[in-house]
């Protein structure tokens, strides 16, 4: 009856002590998982959060965003594409200079909503041909005419829009618009 009595201890101690290594290890490894090499491939994988800038998933832009962005990106490209027209065949210097401008500024502009696009996972349309070259004065009239439209349009996203990220976009670029304006119904008066 010892013999029984000491088994059953050792055996009872000898669970005890495995169950304690068990936990161990398990909690081991939730406070330092293995390094992927490999060894574990069969292993669940988890996904990192994504880095600052990284791709979201999917886009939780309103549709007034989404809206916005895709005309703030067709507004923009076209605003390039006739900068260059008009800088290569405008006559006036002031224009050749605002066609430069637009070039110079709404590049950079489209550069910063392309990024904020991607991370965003909206993909923006493509840019189309600017047509052709009417006159110094007519480039001068669609520039006031396109430029206070869309003063308008970013100041709206700027004021009512529900992406944080969007919001200071339009407002950075309200300001930016409200320079071309300017410059281009100057410019504009400067045309017989």
């Amino acid at each position: 009856m010892k013999i029984n009595l000491i088994t059953t201890r050792i055996a009872i101690a000898t669970l005890a002590v495995g169950a304690l290594c068990l936990a161990t290890t398990s909690n081991a490894l939730n406070q330092f998982p293995p390094l992927r090499t490999g060894a574990n491939a069969d292993a669940p994988k988890s996904t990192p959060a994504p880095a600052k800038g990284a791709t979201k998933a999917a886009s939780k832009l309103s549709a007034a965003d989404k809206t916005f962005m895709m005309n703030a990106a067709k507004g923009g490209m076209m605003e390039v594409d006739m900068g260059k027209v008009a800088a290569q065949n405008a006559q006036n210097a002031d224009v050749k200079k605002f066609g430069n401008r637009m070039v110079t500024d709404h590049s950079k502009a489209n550069g910063e909503l392309m990024a904020l696009a991607k991370e965003e996972g909206v993909a923006l349309p493509g840019a189309k041909s600017p047509g052709k070259w009417k006159s110094d004065k007519a480039y001068m009239d669609d520039m006031v005419k396109d430029h206070q439209a869309d003063l308008a349009e970013f100041q709206k996203e700027a004021q009512s829009g529900t992406d944080p990220d969007l919001k200071a976009f339009a407002a950075k670029g309200a300001k930016m618009v409200s320079q071309h304006l300017k410059m281009a119904q100057e410019t504009q008066g400067k045309l017989k």
